[in-house]
């Protein structure tokens, strides 16, 4: 399938936001078709809906997300062998960001004019989550970026991943448990300053390591976006005795982090990575820093095949030119479930869907699982503005040969009442 990748290398934001607003209200309301520039007639074939992947193929972003359009053209190949959304082909239009804040803001208002939805992969789009939400658009994909997936006025966003955000980000017991259950006693958290899921994931994990009854030795939401410069790092934690570490970062971050602490002689008995489970760091350079060391994994594992599982898979394999032995990074995962949430939405809104029935029937969706990848059932009726009730994820453990996870059915924890790390940026 061909892909149109669209990106502004002059850094300009873009100026028709105030021409195209004015029709949003009335547009949204209307039938998609509407949208195209050619006439439809009663006896044409439906016609094709255009849906946009908002990522990062550029920048510092790309390390983490270059590859994640794999998972979304996939799920779009697979729709489109089966017939498309009531007749209607869907379209894939990929959107580079450039991992950048003012291109973030382009990238969503080209999509706007060119797409029915947004399946969103971007650690930058919460600075132009307004634009999308001013023009009455649907929104699937990752909670990587910000608060406003469960923030009002953005009632037509949906975290295909976690359902929803409680915008006071309270600690949550998941990762540290586990952490403390290995032998870990003394934390070591890091989190991107420019990111604010990363920031706060850092310090929740601080607070729940301490309510938990560990002792947190370096607590640092200041590490620039992608840095791969740790050493001063190391001989901190080695310092503060660190023997427990949960980065809240990208791939590249981790990896960096995880070969500096053994370089430094820091002594760790336990290591969960939130990213970092797929095939490229298996025989890389990393690879040996990280044995032992567990990673979590929010999607189920192929390994632990189910009806989703095997879907995805086939899918990715006829698609995206996978072999047997292969499995999808986090990032593949995450445009996956985007672009079957966005896909649900639109065979729930019926054979002309427009974006404010997408919006509303999505709305009132009771129960979405990915088809199984997803360890709980998202409902999203409920869950606008709240956590989930609980948050589980499976974990794997790097073994010489590869990822084995630790246990079939996956690890849960629960929100600590009270708590909050909403004050971050």
């Amino acid at each position: 399938m061909k892909t149109h990748v669209l990106q502004n290398p002059g850094g300009k934001v873009c100026r028709r936001r105030a021409v195209r607003i004015s029709g949003m209200a009335a547009i949204a309301s209307l039938p998609f078709v509407v949208l195209g520039a050619a006439a439809t007639t009663a006896t044409a074939s439906p016609a094709p809906i255009t849906i946009a992947y908002i990522t990062d193929l550029t920048g510092e972003g790309a390390a983490e997300n270059s590859a994640s359009p794999a998972g979304f053209e996939a799920r779009i190949d697979l729709q489109n062998a089966e017939g498309g959304v009531s007749g209607h082909k869907l379209v894939p239009l990929v959107i580079d960001d450039q991992t950048s804040p003012s291109e973030i803001t382009t990238a969503v208002q080209d999509a706007d004019s060119k797409a029915f939805g947004i399946v969103a992969q971007s650690p930058v789009f919460f600075l132009a989550a307004k634009y999308s939400q001013e023009a009455g658009m649907p929104v699937t994909g990752a909670y990587t970026d910000g608060p406003e997936w469960g923030t009002q006025p953005y009632t037509n966003m949906f975290a295909s991943d976690e359902g929803s955000v409680d915008p006071k980000y309270p600690a949550n017991t998941t990762i540290d448990s586990i952490l403390k259950a290995h032998g870990g006693t003394v934390l070591g958290a890091y989190g991107y300053g420019i990111s604010p899921t990363s920031t706060r994931a850092a310090e929740g994990d601080a607070e729940a390591a301490t309510h938990l009854g560990l002792k947190v030795g370096v607590l640092n939401t200041t590490v620039p976006f992608g840095s791969v410069a740790f050493t001063t790092d190391a001989l901190v934690a080695k310092q503060d005795h660190v023997n427990a570490l949960v980065p809240s970062l990208d791939n590249n971050s981790n990896y960096a982090l995880a070969e500096a602490m053994k370089q430094a002689g820091v002594k760790l008995k336990a290591v969960l990575f939130a990213t970092g489970y797929e095939p490229d760091v298996i025989d890389s350079p990393a690879w040996s820093a990280v044995q032992g060391d567990y990673f979590d994994s929010l999607y189920r594992p192929w390994v632990l095949p189910n009806a989703g599982t095997e879907q995805m898979q086939a899918a990715m394999e006829k698609y995206a030119h996978f072999t047997k032995s292969d499995f999808p990074s986090f990032s593949q995962y995450e445009a996956w479930a985007g672009a079957d949430l966005m896909i649900k939405g639109l065979e729930l809104a019926g054979k002309d869907p427009t974006r404010a029935a997408v919006i509303h029937d999505l709305r009132g969706l009771k129960s979405y699982t990915a088809n199984g990848l997803l360890p709980e059932p998202i409902d999203y009726s409920t869950i606008f503005g709240h956590d989930l009730p609980r948050q589980c994820s499976w974990v794997m453990q790097a073994e010489k040969n590869g990822f084995v996870p630790v246990s079939s059915q996956p690890v849960c924890g629960m929100d600590i009442p009270g708590t909050s790390t909403a004050s971050s940026p």
